[in-house]
C-alpha cells in the first residue's frame, strides 16, 4: 500500500535528520512545525537556535533531502526562522529582563585587540539577524564609541520610580552603553573599586536594553574588579579569550581564562587576533610578526577550541579610527571573513551550552 503523503509522514521522514551540534532529531527538539502537504508540494518551518547559525545550509540541504524520498513529493520549500535559547538560570546571580544570553570578550593583558573583535562580533550577529548589546566595560578608557561610530554620541537618562535609566546609543544594528557617553572626551576616569562596580552594576541592570539574543560585555584587560563584578553577578553564556600569538600575550590570556574557569564561567573558545599580517601591497604574502601557532597551541593544551584567527590587516584599524568595522567597511576582506565565522561560531557554541 503506497505511503500516505501527509503531516505525519513528513515528519517521521525528519526525524533521523539532527542539528549537527547539538546532535539530536530536529523533530524531537521542536525545531521543524507548520508543516503543510498540498498535493506534491511539502512546506515547513525550520526553526533554527540562532540567527548566526553557521551550518544553516547545510540543515535545509539535509531536510530537502530526507522530504524527496517520499513518494509524490514534486517542491520542498523550508521557511528558516530562529529563536535563539536563554541561558539558564542561576540562584545566585540575577538575570537581565529581555537579554537571553550574557557574553564577555576578554583578554589577559591590553593592546591584543580585544575591542576590535568585541566590536566586529557584535556587528556580525546583527548583520545576521541576532539582536545585539553591547556593554564597554573599559571604565578608564572607554574607546568603544569611536569604534561604533557613537564618538559624539549620547545617552538619554530617563528618570523613573526604580531609579534613573539609561537609553542606550544604537549604530550598525547594535545597543551600545558606555562611561564614554557619560565623561568628557579627554576626562580621565579616577575611581576606585567600589565605584567601578557600582557603574558596571548600572550598565547591567539600569539601561533599557529591551529584548536581547546576545548582550557583549568588552571587559577591560586584566583580571580584576570589572571581571569579578560581572562573573558575580549575573549568569554568564561564556566568556571568549582574545590573545595575540606572542608568548607574552598567551601567558596572560591563560591567566585570563583561569580566572573566568575559577569563577565558573564557561570559556567558549580562543581567537587569536593579529595571526599575521597581509601588507596592503603584497596581498599573497604574509608575515608572521608575533610568532605563528601561538593559539592553536594553547588551545590544544587547554582543551578549549580556537575559534578563529584574525590576520593584521590595515583596513582593521582604519575602519576602527572611522567609526565603521570591517565587517561592515570591507566585508569581503580576509578578518571581515574571519570574524563573521568567529561570531557564528561563538553563537553555535552559546547554543549548545543553553539547550544541553
Amino acid at each position: 500500500m503506497p505511503t500516505m503523503l501527509d503531516t505525519s509522514t513528513v515528519l517521521e521522514v525528519l526525524r533521523p535528520v539532527q542539528d549537527p551540534e547539538l546532535r539530536k532529531s530536529l523533530v524531537d527538539l521542536n525545531m521543524i512545525r507548520n508543516v503543510q502537504v498540498d498535493h506534491g508540494k511539502v512546506s515547513f518551518t525550520l526553526v533554527l537556535t540562532t540567527p548566526a547559525c553557521p551550518l544553516r545550509q547545510f540543515i535545509v540541504e539535509d531536510c530537502e533531502r530526507a522530504v524527496k524520498t517520499l513518494p509524490g513529493v514534486d517542491t520542498v520549500v523550508v521557511d528558516v526562522t530562529a529563536e535563539t535559547p536563554q541561558q539558564k538560570a542561576l540562584p545566585d546571580r540575577a538575570g537581565i529582563a529581555g537579554v537571553k544570553n550574557i557574553l564577555a570578550v576578554s583578554s589577559g593583558k591590553g593592546g591584543v585587540g580585544k575591542s576590535t573583535v568585541a566590536v566586529n562580533v557584535a556587528v556580525a550577529l546583527a548583520q545576521l539577524g541576532a539582536k545585539v548589546g553591547v556593554i564597554d566595560a573599559d571604565i578608564y578608557g572607554p574607546n568603544t564609541p569611536m569604534m561604533l561610530g557613537l564618538g559624539n554620541a549620547k545617552v538619554t537618562v530617563q528618570q523613573t520610580a526604580n531609579g534613573e535609566i539609561l537609553e542606550p546609543a544604537f549604530n550598525y544594528g547594535v545597543k551600545l552603553v558606555s562611561m564614554g557617553f557619560l565623561i568628557d572626551f579627554d576626562q580621565p576616569v579616577i575611581w576606585r573599586g567600589p565605584m567601578l562596580n557600582g557603574i558596571i552594576r548600572q550598565f547591567l541592570y539600569q539601561v533599557q536594553w529591551g529584548d536581547l539574543d546576545y548582550l557583549i560585555v568588552d571587559m577591560p584587560p586584566g583580571t580584576g574588579d570589572a571581571q569579578l563584578t560581572l562573573a558575580q553577578a549575573v549568569p554568564m553564556a561564556g566568556a571568549v579569550i582574545v590573545t595575540t600569538p606572542q608568548s607574552v600575550a598567551l601567558q596572560d590570556a591563560r591567566r585570563g581564562l583561569r580566572m573566568f574557569q575559577q569563577l565558573q564561567v564557561p570559556v567558549l573558545g580562543i581567537v587569536e587576533n593579529m595571526s599575521y599580517f597581509v601588507p596592503p601591497d603584497l596581498p599573497d604574502r604574509q608575515y608572521d610578526i608575533f610568532g605563528s601557532g601561538g593559539g592553536e597551541k594553547t588551545s590544544q593544551e587547554l582543551g578549549l577550541p580556537l575559534l578563529g584567527c584574525v590576520p593584521l590587516e590595515m583596513p582593521v584599524r582604519e575602519g576602527g579610527d572611522r567609526g565603521i568595522p570591517i565587517v561592515i567597511d570591507s566585508p569581503a576582506s580576509i578578518s571581515a571573513q574571519a570574524l563573521m565565522a568567529i561570531a557564528q561560531q561563538i553563537a553555535a557554541r552559546v547554543s549548545v551550552a543553553a539547550l544541553s
